[in-house]
């Protein structure tokens, strides 16, 4: 495979954005959130997301899979966040360098700072009432992580209700709202793999899927919380939603 270009027909749609054969775009958060030497950059935001549950049999089997990833071909292409700062977004907040419509509440100004945005956050989910429980389930892996989705067509309907809500008190509606990719993001590529690298990765990721659904059929999560960050190192939780 590595003496002939890659196709996509070999390597699967959801890795096409780390072949640079297969994607010659511009990576999407280069040079705003990380740059070349894998530093991440000052992003200030917030964002409501479910940490790990500490110490449970899910964080062990994510953090240890995590730890095969630094052992990869093109690992040092890789800009990897610290381990406790591993999350799942539920629903996105917004940014510093996001500042236009529909990623922001039309009815705040543009140049709000992003602490006031917090504040003002804060002050509508005060109102907020915690929707029902769902579960989670690993269902692909890429070199940037893992992809989820609920477990059960009621988890599912659970997660879009969560949504949905957070939408309305909030204000705004990003453009992939409906089909919205939950994740637990390892790492962003400083740069996309050549056709030997991306080729490894693929039976490595099967296994990776694989190995976590095993010891951890359903991902255990904290509450959502609504976090405030100052870069993608550390997420604060202000103002958790127990679920009821």
């Amino acid at each position: 495979m590595a003496d002939e270009p890659i196709t996509p027909d070999v390597i699967p749609s959801h890795l096409h954005l780390f072949s640079r054969t297969l994607t010659q775009q511009p990576l999407p958060h280069f040079g705003t959130r990380y740059d070349s030497s894998g530093q991440f950059l000052p992003e200030p935001g917030n964002t409501i997301v479910c940490h790990l549950l500490p110490a449970s049999e899910s964080e062990q089997a994510i953090v240890e899979a995590r730890m095969r990833y630094l052992d990869m071909p093109g690992a040092n292409q890789l800009a990897f966040t610290p381990v406790f700062s591993l999350h799942m977004t539920l629903f996105q907040g917004i940014i510093e360098y996001r500042r236009k419509l529909p990623f922001w509440p039309a009815d705040v100004p543009l140049d709000t700072p992003i602490d006031d945005m917090t504040a003002i956050f804060m002050d509508r989910l005060a109102a907020f009432a915690p929707d029902g429980p769902f579960e989670m389930e690993v269902v692909e892996a890429t070199p940037a992580g893992l992809t989820l989705d609920g477990v059960t067509a009621d988890d599912r309907a659970r997660l879009k209700s969560w949504r949905n809500r957070f939408s309305d008190l909030l204000g705004y509606r990003h453009p992939d709202h409906d089909h919205y990719s939950f994740h637990i993001t390892f790492a962003y590529p400083k740069e996309r793999f050549d056709d030997e690298t991306i080729a490894a990765w693929v039976p490595f990721l099967d296994e990776v899927v694989e190995e976590i659904r095993d010891r951890s059929p359903a991902i255990a999560l904290r509450p959502p919380a609504f976090c405030a960050f100052e870069d993608m190192n550390h997420f604060e939780e202000l103002l958790v939603f127990e679920p009821s």
